[in-house]
């Protein structure tokens, strides 16, 4: 039996197209969903894998995710659940109780925790791939303007990844920092803005995305 590996947001643009990569590469994805059930049930039909309900805002379905992953030989998990950004101006950010970051804090934090109980501490081997954003801010780059919650969770989930690695350097952390990529998240921005961003940017596919995570993934 092929070794699992559990891909939060499965059925979204990024997640679907890392299941597909990783079943190419040998792998059996865990396709991890929130909504879009149907959707998720395709994309593990197309790759031999098996959508897993995995609300990463709600620690019940947090908790069933790990135990199925659990019943299989799980290699890692990729961490691609998000929700999309929404405009909201820093003095009106509230992380610790929004959505954000519940889905790319709270939720993975519970959720890595317990893969690393259940699955990679008994055999002291695994990997966690964050999928983080260039909205947050890269090298000399400014963050974002006007998704304060957004940059707060994902500097929050890069802060997650740290302290895993830290406390098991044993497990195999790493992060993909991807800009704007052609997904039905670009929905949230205004139309000009993409187009004038189109203007000065080429836009990443999911395919691109999930082929650097695997290259992470696969490294020796």
């Amino acid at each position: 039996m092929a070794e699992a590996v559990l891909v939060t947001g499965g059925s979204g643009g990024i997640g679907a197209a890392t299941c597909r990569a990783l079943a190419a590469a040998g792998f059996r994805p865990l396709v991890g969903y929130a909504t879009g059930r149907e959707r998720a049930l395709a994309v593990a039909a197309a790759t031999g894998g098996l959508a897993v309900a995995c609300d990463m805002a709600d620690d019940a379905s947090i908790d069933a995710a790990v135990a199925e992953a659990a019943a299989t030989t799980l290699a890692g998990v990729v961490l691609a659940a998000s929700p999309p950004p929404a405009s909201l101006p820093f003095t009106k950010v509230t992380a610790e109780a929004g959505l954000q970051w519940r889905v790319n804090v709270a939720g993975p934090r519970r959720l890595l925790a317990g893969l690393v109980k259940s699955c990679f501490r008994p055999r002291r081997a695994g990997f966690a791939v964050a999928v983080l954003s260039r909205a947050m801010g890269v090298g000399e780059a400014a963050a974002l303007s006007g998704m304060a919650d957004y940059v707060v969770a994902k500097h929050g989930l890069l802060g997650l990844m740290k302290a895993a690695a830290a406390e098991f350097p044993w497990l195999r952390s790493h992060a993909v920092t991807p800009g704007f990529t052609e997904t039905a998240m670009l929905a949230a921005f205004d139309a000009r803005f993409l187009e004038q961003a189109r203007a000065t940017t080429r836009f990443a596919t999911p395919d691109e995305v999930a082929a650097e995570i695997l290259a992470l993934v696969t490294a020796p």
